[in-house]
């Protein structure tokens, strides 16, 4: 077993992160997440709260169901997830690996008391397994 000494998600997180408005198109959307290389960013509204989570996967689902219309008619708010699936920066860097080691999203955002801290990646929680060898 793996132990980490206590590590959590606050010591490997990234504290910049990428969002994207909600209402922005969803090749608003893919432009951005090509730009960035993630696999998917938060979706904030006007007031900066994250109210979703949009992935490559809600992106591609899009783009093969439009393939033949030219015009952009889906916002980001159409095909995002809700509820956000986000962590707590306090939580097992143990626990957190456990979760990601299934279909579980590859990224999280971050949040503590609503607001967005940073998102935490699963080559991030790969490094602290890595480390605590």
């Amino acid at each position: 077993m793996i132990k980490t000494d206590e590590k959590t998600v606050a010591d490997y997180m990234v504290h910049s992160t990428t969002t994207i408005h909600c209402e922005a198109t969803v090749s608003e959307a893919v432009r951005l997440l090509i730009k960035i290389g993630l696999p998917g960013c938060a979706v904030v509204d006007d007031t900066r709260k994250v109210i979703g989570f949009v992935s490559e996967q809600d992106c591609l689902r899009h783009m093969l169901e439009n393939r033949y219309h030219r015009a952009e008619t889906k916002q980001v708010k159409d095909v995002m997830s809700t509820p956000v699936l986000s962590v707590d920066p306090g939580m097992d860097i143990v626990e957190l690996a456990q979760m990601m080691s299934g279909p579980k999203p590859k990224i999280y955002p971050v949040i503590e008391r609503g607001k967005l801290l940073g998102e935490i990646r699963r080559n991030d929680v790969l490094r602290a397994l890595f480390e605590a060898r």
